[in-house]
């Protein structure tokens, strides 16, 4: 019986451990049953130890959260923690041998397994939570806000690396920096990252929330038409011992558009609409977000200029606005010529030409462009 833990048994390898302790009818039963029990650890990777610890210390539970928070504990939720962790150990030591002796057969699947101290490690972990986490914040880089509203892993996050991309450093640099100082708990600003497509804009923001994951920080997406959910995100993350980058890709609004008081808010720190462990990074194509129409500047409000200020200055609320430029020729043919060694690609006068051609018929160059014209190769 577990009650800090309870909702680790609801994972599929303890479900299928509980399948073959109740397979007592026949031995048929409780081989299949074991058969599903590996199986299960098969799926995780060969040792049984490694998936009840990634079970039991990725679990969001109430002494997990106290100890994240500084709060003090009752002494019953301490003792019960301490006895649950100390069961999780002794499954976790568990052997095929176990398993072969207590079915009495001669043979079964193998897995691995050692003996290791779960109280200690899960203190360590406690003591470095800021960096770990808890819960489904533990071990994925990147999420994304389900339409029932729940958050949600993306199952294939972007794995790029800021060391995978050509050019545009120093815009890069500025990013890595900005999230350097929020993880260090300086000030940090929000960060619009504008320009031509194709730019590397949205890359640059996965790649550096890859670069501090184990830093703690973590990258949730939202979609434009899911700006009115800031709040509940907000304050489903605020009191989470991690870093969150609220990542909204593509940003434009027109006028009128409801998620603009929302994102205004949020950037102007709105009590509501901020979380103190949370900053935002948005991309656009464009300097000024909110699209404004020549018919915009002959209207009929009274305060014309007033409401022409408050849509055109959305992206200066943005503390730090990072400018990706499209590359001139140099820097196309270096993207160029850099992808193609990485990808085993002759580099010649004739590769030039080509990828020159190959930007032209697409109609501008772009480092998005000398992707495309590499695999065009390959």
């Amino acid at each position: 019986m577990t009650s800090v833990f309870s909702r680790v048994l609801e994972k599929s390898i303890f479900r299928h451990f509980a399948e073959y302790s109740r397979a007592g009818a026949t031995k048929d039963e409780q081989v299949r049953a074991y058969a599903a029990f590996v199986s299960e650890i098969y799926s995780q990777g060969p040792s049984l130890t490694d998936a009840v610890m990634r079970a039991v210390f990725e679990d969001e539970n109430v002494y997990v959260k106290a100890r994240a928070h500084g709060s003090v504990l009752d002494d019953n939720i301490v003792k019960a923690t301490e006895h649950e962790l100390n069961v999780f150990e002794a499954f976790a030591s568990l052997t095929p041998e176990d398993f072969r002796e207590d079915m009495n057969v001669f043979y079964v699947s193998p897995f691995s397994s050692e003996k290791r101290d779960f109280l200690t490690l899960y203190e360590e972990r406690i003591q470095d939570i800021s960096k770990h986490g808890y819960g489904i914040f533990a071990s994925r880089p990147m999420f994304r806000l389900a339409d029932s509203g729940e958050l949600v892993p993306i199952v294939s996050a972007d794995k790029t690396s800021v060391d995978s991309f050509i050019g545009y450093e120093e815009e890069r640099a500025r990013v890595i920096e900005n999230t350097r100082a929020f993880v260090e708990g300086r000030p940090a600003a929000n960060t619009l990252l504008c320009g031509d497509a194709g730019t590397g804009k949205s890359s640059t923001v996965k790649a550096v929330a890859n670069a501090f994951f184990e830093d703690g920080v973590r990258l949730i997406e939202l979609r434009k038409d899911q700006l009115s959910m800031l709040p509940y995100v907000m304050g489903k993350i605020s009191e989470n011992p991690l870093k969150f980058i609220i990542f909204i890709d593509d940003l434009s609004f027109n006028q009128n558009d409801d998620n603009f008081s929302m994102l205004k808010a949020a950037l102007e720190g709105s009590a509501s609409a901020k979380a103190e462990n949370a900053v935002i990074y948005a991309t656009s194509n464009r300097r000024h977000i909110v699209k404004e129409y020549f018919a915009d500047r002959e209207g009929g409000d009274v305060h014309r200029n007033d409401t022409l200020q408050e849509t055109l200055s959305l992206s200066e609320r943005f503390g730090l606005v990072v400018l990706f430029q499209k590359p001139n020729k140099q820097l196309y043919l270096d993207i160029v010529r850099t992808l193609a060694e990485r990808n085993g690609i002759t580099v010649n006068a004739e590769l030039d030409i080509q990828a020159e051609a190959f930007a032209l018929r697409r109609g501008s160059r772009s480092a998005r462009c000398a992707e495309q014209f590499i695999n065009s190769l390959l």
